[in-house]
């Protein structure tokens, strides 16, 4: 079922990134779903990041430290009615399995005329 004022096409692009995010199709994917100079937010150092291939070693960074995940719970239109907000549950795999938090968290979403993400927000969860 597809979220009330969501378009179907920012749907599926989000819940398959969410997919494959915590598996080896993320690299590929990428380039199917991020815009070549998409603004990401930089979580661990508090910085944003520009492009893809920016992007691309943030998260090797990421899993080079442990093997994050993150479960998408919910999508809905942001109040400006421009942007997307992903409701979602971050965890972390290791050797005692899957660990989630408690809180979720907010992915807010820009996306480019091609449809691809053009800006990622974090914020805390409503």
């Amino acid at each position: 079922m597809r979220p009330e004022g969501v378009p179907a096409a920012q749907v599926a692009l989000l819940r398959r990134m969410y997919e494959v995010f915590s598996t080896d199709e993320r690299e590929p994917f990428m380039q199917r779903c991020l815009a070549p100079d998409v603004d990401w937010p930089n979580v661990l150092d508090a910085v944003r990041l520009h492009g893809r291939e920016a992007v691309r070693a943030y998260w090797a960074r990421q899993f080079a430290a442990g093997h994050p995940l993150v479960r998408l719970e919910g999508l809905r239109p942001d109040s400006d009615g421009e942007a997307v907000v992903a409701t979602v549950r971050p965890g972390m795999r290791d050797a005692s399995g899957e660990q989630w938090a408690r809180e979720t968290v907010e992915h807010v979403y820009r996306f480019d005329a091609d449809g691809l993400v053009a800006r990622m927000d974090v914020r805390a969860g409503g």
